[in-house]
């Protein structure tokens, strides 16, 4: 393990920034988590390619808007503009449960303090540097940006809201992976000062009016449209959702009070020497020295995983990462993700085992359209439903030869995969035989060789009609896969857990599927444990369908709990085995006329 200096940081303090001889900076980035110099963080990764560019960069993580505001004054104005990010996750999802509730803890905080970021720190962190730098631009990005760029609905002020460029005063804001466009914005910078700052790719920007039109231009409902009829944000966020999983999008258009905001069409996907330069830049992989002997729980979930690609196809209704990955794969080589755990077996806590050789998808590796001029046309959000792509390369060979190669790697004693898997990817009759073989190889791969007691996958519900919604396939695919799970098991003579995920109060959901949820828990003898309310989070079909109240891609009404009573007796399904809630559930479904499902239940 090599011994790092301070200077093997971005510097955070006026005294890091003399140490390294800097006089002035060029950017200063400020950010709503710790900061932990990782590729699997924002501030980290954005501020690396900077760096790579030769500018001079600094990072303010966690600033006190509280006090005299002397975080933000003490490295001073920055050559070139200050950047701004809430951190790896929306903050209001961070600080809240799916009830409102103020959560305890905060995993991108030393020892999980809960108090160290404002809600809305976007917003928050550039009004205060608007404030004081006036004339110094302010570029916003990360994923409550990217999620908030438009008009969306906020759950935890229960209202209409409108892109935060409106609210933060921003002069840019960039959305999805920021590594391209951060280059583009620093060129142009340099070059034209911020004259030019309108025409970069995966940016948005507010104009006084509509800008000259350029063909394919999109014009959305204005906000004040949507605020007096849900049913145009509703029919706005089908534009939006397409635009965004397309390889050449078009130009939205969105008026809103006497400005527009103008959302460019982003970038290709990364290719793999792209997303390699990414990753191979020189992060130390630890927390900055401030922290030492403190806890960050979200570093300790990552200090032994390695990111393997970005994207996913699945297009699940409540999830974000569509919306700002996009659904195309762009995968790293196998040299470099090799490289990495190179790396990790030199850190002086390893103990030999990789938590985790992941993405969004842990099986989308290196997975793309066949004829790629098909997926230059196509703007369906998923890959994968409501069934597999025909023109989806699915061969899972590359992950195999991967998972082989790690394992090869002198301290390596094994390596898991922890994030999620598309077990219908896996279950999927394709023509080619020789897919389905390989998909039965890595089957047993997974389950025999890479699971550390555990593989918890997400059927999310058992109902078909909800899973429709979610976009998810039958539930009939958890029987199949659970069949596949406990043969490999037997024959392997391993005593593996399979974790289902289940989500409750989702869009068409009612308390009697969450009952006959609870009945077929009951049946295959699961006590669920992995479960969640379904959070409404910006920029996602889900959240648009329980605002409005209609499915933007079929403008029919579709019935969501929306009240916290209603929300709450979803809930209590999960929990059926447990004695404090059977009156409850019986007072529920005698009321629904469903006592049959009570008997079964309890039988």
């Amino acid at each position: 393990m090599k011994n790092y200096e301070l200077t093997d940081w971005l510097p955070t303090t006026k005294k890091e920034v003399e140490l390294r001889g800097w006089e002035e900076l060029d950017v200063i980035f400020f950010s709503g988590d710790a900061y932990i110099d990782h590729p699997s963080f924002g501030s980290a990764a954005i501020g690396r390619t900077l760096e790579a560019m030769g500018l001079r960069v600094a990072i303010v993580p966690q600033p006190n808007w509280r006090d005299d505001l002397r975080d933000f004054k003490k490295l001073g104005k920055p050559r070139l503009f200050f950047g701004v990010s809430a951190g790896a996750m929306d903050s209001m999802i961070n600080k809240y449960t799916a009830n409102k509730r103020l959560r305890s803890d905060d995993a991108y905080t030393p020892d999980a303090r809960p108090d160290m970021r404002p809600e809305y720190p976007t917003i928050v962190y550039s009004h205060i540097l608007k404030e004081l730098y006036p004339d110094t631009p302010v570029v916003i990005g990360g994923i409550e940006a990217s999620l908030r760029r438009l008009s969306h609905y906020d759950y935890w002020q229960d209202k209409l809201m409108p892109g935060i460029l409106i609210d933060s005063k921003a002069d840019l804001l960039v959305y999805g992976m920021g590594e391209k466009p951060i280059r583009e914005i620093v060129k142009t910078l340099q070059k034209s000062g911020t004259k030019n700052l309108s025409g970069i790719p995966q940016t948005s920007y507010l104009a006084p009016s509509l800008p000259e039109k350029q063909e394919g231009d999109i014009q959305l409902f204005s906000f004040e449209q949507c605020l007096s009829d849900k049913r145009k944000q509703a029919q706005n966020f089908k534009h939006i959702e397409e635009e965004s999983n397309r390889m050449k999008a078009s130009r939205i258009l969105q008026k809103t009070g006497d400005q527009v905001i103008v959302v460019n069409p982003p970038y290709l996907p990364m290719t793999t020497e792209e997303i390699d330069a990414g990753f191979d830049l020189p992060y130390t992989r630890l927390p900055h020295p401030k922290y030492k002997g403190k806890h960050i729980p979200a570093y300790e979930m990552i200090r032994h995983s390695v990111n393997i690609h970005r994207g996913c196809f699945g297009g699940c209704a409540f999830c974000t990462i569509s919306a700002h990955q996009g659904k195309f794969i762009a995968s790293r080589s196998e040299k470099s993700i090799l490289k990495e755990v190179k790396a990790i077996t030199e850190m002086p806590d390893f103990k030999g085992y990789i938590s985790d050789l992941g993405g969004p998808s842990a099986n989308m590796y290196r997975m793309q359209g066949i004829d790629q001029n098909i997926c230059k046309k196509c703007k369906k959000p998923s890959c994968v439903f409501p069934k597999v792509c025909v023109n989806l390369n699915v061969d899972h060979k590359p992950l195999l030869d991967l998972y082989k190669a790690v394992d090869k790697i002198p301290g390596i004693k094994k390596s898991f995969v922890g994030s999620g898997v598309r077990y219908d990817l896996l279950l999927h009759q394709y023509p080619n035989g020789e897919l389905n073989k390989i998909a039965r190889d890595y089957t047993v791969e997974l389950i025999a060789n890479h699971i550390s007691g555990r593989l918890k996958i997400a059927p999310e519900h058992t109902s078909d009609e909800v899973l429709n919604c979610i976009r998810k396939p039958s539930f009939s695919y958890f029987y199949q896969f659970k069949k596949i799970f406990d043969k490999i098991n037997k024959e392997k003579e391993l005593k593996q857990q399979l974790i289902p995920y289940f989500m409750s109060s989702h869009p068409a959901c009612t308390e009697i599927d969450m009952a006959e949820l609870a009945v077929i828990s009951r049946d295959l003898n699961f006590h669920p444990e992995q479960v969640q309310d379904f959070t409404p989070t910006p920029m996602t079909l889900s959240t648009e369908i329980y605002y409005s109240g209609y499915h933007p891609y079929t403008m029919k009404p579709v019935y969501t709990a929306v009240g916290k009573s209603d929300k709450l007796n979803q809930r209590k399904y999960f929990f059926w085995y447990d004695n404090k809630y059977k009156s409850d559930i019986h007072r529920s479904l005698n009321k629904l006329k469903r006592l049959d499902l009570f008997k079964k239940l309890y039988r």
